[in-house]
This record gives C-alpha cells, structure tokens and sequence, in this order.
C-alpha cells in the first residue's frame, strides 16, 4: 500500500471530536489603530473553541484523548498550574468521553474554588495540591500506581498535552487556516510547554511556507523552550513520516516579567487594549503577555515592512475572572 503524504497523515488520526467548526480569522482594524501599526494584523480565535471554554488545549486533547479512549484507559491524570487552562480542557474532555479526571495542581489549595478550578470541579475532577511544580511529577506518577493498584487503569498526560501526538493538533491548526485562505507572513502566540510552537511549526513545514512563527514565552528561558519546541517539532514530523529539517524555533523570553502567571505593565495594557477596540479577553498568564510581545515588536518595528500578522489566540479567558 502506498503510505499517505505527511498532510494526510496526520489529517487521518483519530480525533475525539472535540472540536467542531473551523475557528474564526478575523481582522483587528480598530486595534491596529489603537497602536498605530502599520501592518495588517488578524487573529485566530481559539479562544473561540466552543467546548469546555475553548483555547489551543482542545486542540491537542482532541488527538491524545482519542488515543486513551482506544486503548482502553480509564481514566487520565495530567497537571499544571491551580489556575491550568489545560487541566480544565483535560476535565471537560475526559467528561465527554466517560473517562475519570485526576489534576494534580501546583500551588496552595484555595480556600474558595474560582475560574479555571471552579470549572474543574464542575467538570468532576478530582483536585490533588502540591506545594510546587517540581512536584507534580512524582505525584502524578504515584497516583497512577495508586489507581492501578485499585484495579484502574490510569493514563498520565503530560503538561499541557505538549507530545508529538497533542502538537500534531496544532499542525493540522494550520492546515485548517490555509484553508480558510490565510498565509501570514508572522504568526505571534503565547509558548509555555512547547508543543504549540512545535505543531505550528511543523505545519508551516509540511506547507512549505516561510512564515516567521514567534513563540512568546510565558515561563521558560528562551534557551530551554526552543530545546523543547524543536524536540517536539521533530516528533510531529516524525508522525507524519516526514524527514523534512527541524525549524529553528524564535522564542522570546522578555516578556515573562516576575514569573509565570503574574501580570506586568505590558500584559496591562495589551488586556486593556484589546478589551476596549475589539471587545477580545486575553489573560495575564498566557496570552496578554503574548499580545504585549506583538506590541512590543510592532511599535519596534522588528518586522518586515508589508508583512501580515496572525496574533493566534491560545485562550485562557476564564483566567481573567479568577481570584
């Protein structure tokens, strides 16, 4: 039998159908303008996803939850921030599918559950507290040893879903913009756990576009999520059988400010001033500082003159209520 081309390849894994409808691209006049730019700049509104308040996880759990479904698991165990866009996907999405949800959530157990928790429990997860991020980990791996042994049969999903299988949803994200007709010249997108940037860019690849991807870092050193990214980048092109070269990946660490999930002056404004021309929500872990980096680069005039921007919107507005 003659093996698929890569596109196909990866358009032919099994999805959980999760996702719906094509998420929208539209054009931010009233915000180029609040900014004086002096390029085109659209968004993709993943943020727009319909199931389990949206965002760029439902993209990645669409293939990883389809694949724990097959084979045959129980229940899933994953972990993140208390405040995780991902764990709240990762609850939605076991509830669609039957399946038990275990978070293991980094930080102080509060005293009232609100945003991305408050949905969590809604959702019927479990919540399990530890006190810091270098101790999810062991604990999601003593869980599952907990659960097997009461006879479960338990999957662990690593941190935000970023493996090859979950970045592959972002590639087929850019599949499904070229065919909504848009080839950016620069792409801009909140980066944290890598498998973002990886499945844009390994979409970009099997397009053969030139488009400049530029993952805005929420955490990391620029150093060690672009180890990260292209790590990934090269698993995504593995699974659709090509032997294509890994692209450089462009990170930025700027941005980050005081740390993961704390506001700065920047991510301030960028709310702000998305919020008051086009009626947008980004928030302050993710996609504010993300937005406060496209700012940043076009006030500076850091990319080429003619160029479009695709600002792609990873979600995260429940975030913006939290307490």
């Amino acid at each position: 039998m003659t093996p698929l081309p890569p596109r196909e390849r990866l358009r032919s894994l099994k999805r959980a159908s999760l996702l719906g409808a094509p998420t929208p691209i539209d054009r931010l006049e009233r915000f180029e303008k609040a900014i004086a730019s002096p390029y085109p700049i659209f968004i993709k509104r993943d943020d727009a996803i319909p199931f389990g308040f949206g965002g760029n996880k439902v993209r990645k759990l669409d293939l990883v939850m389809a694949e724990a479904v097959q084979e045959g698991f129980d229940s899933v165990i994953t972990c993140g921030g208390v405040q995780s866009n991902h764990c709240r996907a990762t609850a939605a999405a076991a509830t669609r599918l039957g399946l038990r949800c275990h978070l293991v959530l980094s930080g102080e157990a509060p005293a009232t559950l609100s945003g991305n928790t408050r949905l969590d429990d809604v959702f019927g997860a479990t919540l399990h507290f530890v006190a810091g991020r270098l101790d999810r980990a062991p604990a999601m791996t003593s869980l599952g040893a907990s659960l097997r042994a009461e006879g479960g049969k338990p999957t662990i999903i690593p941190l935000g879903a970023s493996t090859p299988l979950g970045a592959s949803g972002l590639a087929l994200g850019i599949f499904e913009m070229i065919d909504q007709g848009h080839r950016p010249d620069v792409i801009i997108h909140a980066s944290s756990s890598g498998g973002t940037q990886a499945g844009l860019l390994a979409g970009i690849t099997l397009e053969g576009l030139k488009t400049r991807v530029i993952g805005i870092s929420a955490d990391e050193s620029e150093t060690a999520l672009r180890r990260t990214v292209e790590g990934l980048e090269r698993g995504v092109l593995d699974l659709a059988g090509s032997d294509a070269d890994v692209t450089r990946a462009e990170v930025m660490d700027r941005f980050v400010g005081d740390g993961y999930g704390l506001e700065t002056d920047g991510s301030r404004e960028a709310l702000n001033l998305l919020a008051r021309a086009e009626a947008i929500l980004v928030d302050h872990t993710y996609t504010a500082k993300a937005l406060a980096g496209l700012i940043a680069l076009v006030r500076d005039r850091s990319i080429a003159p003619g160029s479009t921007i695709l600002f792609w919107h990873t979600g995260g507005q429940v975030g913006v209520l939290a307490r």
